[in-house]
């Protein structure tokens, strides 16, 4: 059954106080027939008059309630509707809208509180490792292994380790907290890709031999210069080449593969390793999260890495894209703006060589 407008019950209203008087003043003048039709007139006038009144009353009324009602509101709305079935039907939406709205704070809220939980978890868990591990190695040389110089060496090196976790683990909460800042603005300049990368191949070599992984190009590449802050996005590329040769495989290969598209260059690291399990991937760039928790915690990473390509890529404008199969291995992908100039310039715009 629909709902009856306001202005059909008004009508009706109106129309019972006309037939009420109506009644009431035949049977109070027991007149003819002519003064009856002046009572006739005199009934609808009152009628229509009862009809004006309320409905331009109850309209006031509803219009500045409701204003007030909504104007306690973040964004107040204004109900503008100029029927009284209108001014309801826009009241109701707005309360709707209002509670949805509500809704998803709520979730939101609960949310944020389960992620800050969690998040503190995770911090205390990988502070306390190293801090516990440097604890015990000083407590059993200040017990007496100090004179075994051997021994001294070894549990000075192991807390040296753990310190330098640590400080990493700190450098990168230092850094995942600024690039969070919604104030942070990063400027672009033109620098080389391609030497970017080979100047990180250098760095992991070690790494990379450790576990005999090779990193190559797909290709061979002359110069390609992007747009893009240079040290930001050799972290980038710094944390995933780290990380395909964490969970990479012996005599595995990370190979890096530079496509143009359009206005950008498509940066493709892909790896032959473990691969990772399609459950993991709607978490894996959130701090602290790891695919595989005891062997990476065991190869030195912080947890943190993902997270920080995932903040820097967002301030270039840009998003990255993952694909993986367990047993076969892991490709990430993201794009970078090509630069008009082919040459690297300094915060001065002036060129480097």
């Amino acid at each position: 059954m629909k709902q009856l407008k306001p202005e059909y019950l008004l009508a009706l209203i109106s129309a019972l106080v006309a037939l009420l008087a109506f009644w009431f003043e035949v049977a109070s003048l027991n007149l003819p027939f002519s003064p009856v039709i002046s009572a006739l007139v005199l009934s609808l006038f009152l009628g229509v008059i009862t009809f004006i009144v309320l409905y331009f009353g109850i309209k006031i009324f509803l219009q500045k309630r409701l204003n007030h009602l909504f104007k306690n509101l973040q964004n107040p709305p204004l109900i503008k509707g100029h029927r009284l079935n209108e001014m309801i039907d826009e009241a109701e939406e707005q309360v709707n809208q209002v509670s949805n709205h509500r809704s998803q704070e709520i979730i939101q809220l609960k949310s944020q509180d389960t992620f800050r939980k969690e998040f503190i978890g995770n911090l205390a868990h990988e502070l306390k490792t190293p801090v516990f591990a440097i604890q015990g190695y000083l407590d059993t040389l200040i017990d007496g292994a100090i004179d075994d110089e051997e021994i001294a060496m070894n549990f000075l090196q192991r807390a040296s380790k753990a310190s330098d976790r640590m400080i990493q683990l700190l450098e990168d909460l230092d850094a995942i907290t600024r690039l969070e800042n919604p104030e942070l603005t990063i400027d672009k300049r033109p620098f080389d890709l391609v030497e970017v990368i080979k100047e990180t191949f250098d760095s992991l070599e070690f790494l990379a031999k450790e576990k005999q992984i090779q990193l190559s190009f797909k290709r061979e590449y002359s110069n390609i210069f992007v747009l893009g802050d240079r040290n930001k996005i050799g972290q980038v590329i710094t944390n995933l080449v780290k990380n395909s040769i964490l969970y990479g495989n012996e005599n595995g290969s990370t190979v890096v593969t530079l496509e143009p598209i359009e206005n950008l260059i498509l940066v493709e690291i892909k790896d032959n390793g473990i691969g990772i399990d399609p459950k993991h991937w709607p978490r894996l760039f959130e701090r602290f999260y790891r695919v595989e928790k005891s062997r990476n915690r065991h190869e030195g990473g912080t947890g943190l890495g993902l997270s920080i390509v995932k903040h820097i890529l967002e301030l270039h404008g840009q998003n990255i894209s993952m694909r993986s199969t367990v047993g076969v291995g892991t490709e990430f992908t993201f794009g970078l703006e090509k630069s008009s100039k082919n040459v690297q310039l300094s915060s001065r715009g002036v060129p480097i060589r």
